[in-house]
């Protein structure tokens, strides 16, 4: 039991305990360019870190954006976190058969009545070109797409659907343009009147 009489020390030691006991063999860290090692908030965490890293049988992975230039690995702190790890290089995913399985990973999990297996496989390379291959804009994407379906009663995705759905701004900059809309039937064209016929009127000589 933790108590406002235990120091850090006591609190690190007991989180530390019930992650052994639980048998944790992952740790994910997320955000980590924003440690900041200049000030006392980001040394501590920092410390807290490597604490648990010496006394965690537990394989730490920690995802940030920018982390080279973002000044995690400089200062004495930094340069012990670097020396613990090992940079591996991400990016957005390629059109291949990983990005489609992915795609049918997500289509697997909807539970949309009307929607037809394999739709969303099929629009595998516009998702590609709408979400630049992030796997994060994709799943927004689809998720908002499944949710206007379910409140409009339709119950299905499809390519009509998807395009009305707006997703993060860097993903709508580089994404295709919209397709040209059909011309509304209503719309009146203004016709332009033909130019008056210009009358000549005699002057007496």
């Amino acid at each position: 039991m933790i108590s406002p009489r235990h120091n850090t020390i006591d609190v690190t030691s007991a989180v530390c305990q019930v992650l052994i006991e639980a048998r944790t063999d992952l740790v994910l860290v997320d955000e980590i360019h924003l440690l900041n090692h200049a000030t006392t908030a980001g040394e501590d965490l920092s410390d807290h870190l490597k604490y648990f890293t010496e006394h965690l049988p537990a394989t730490f992975v920690y995802a940030g954006i920018n982390v080279e230039k973002s000044g995690l690995f400089t200062g004495i702190r930094g340069k012990q976190l670097a020396g613990r790890c090992i940079m591996v290089r991400t990016g957005p995913f390629t059109f291949t058969a990983e990005w489609r399985a992915l795609v049918a990973s997500l289509e697997n999990t909807l539970r949309l009545h009307r929607h037809p297996a394999g739709t969303l496989v099929k629009q595998s390379k516009y998702l590609h070109q709408r979400t630049g291959g992030m796997i994060g804009s994709l799943s927004h994407l689809i998720q908002a797409a499944a949710i206007s379906a379910i409140l409009d009663g339709s119950e299905r995705i499809t390519k009509t659907s998807l395009r009305s759905i707006r997703i993060d701004h860097n993903s709508e900059s580089d994404g295709p343009p919209d397709p040209p809309k059909a011309a509304d039937d209503r719309t009146v064209r203004a016709r332009r009147r033909p130019p008056a016929a210009a009358s000549a009127q005699a002057l007496p000589a």
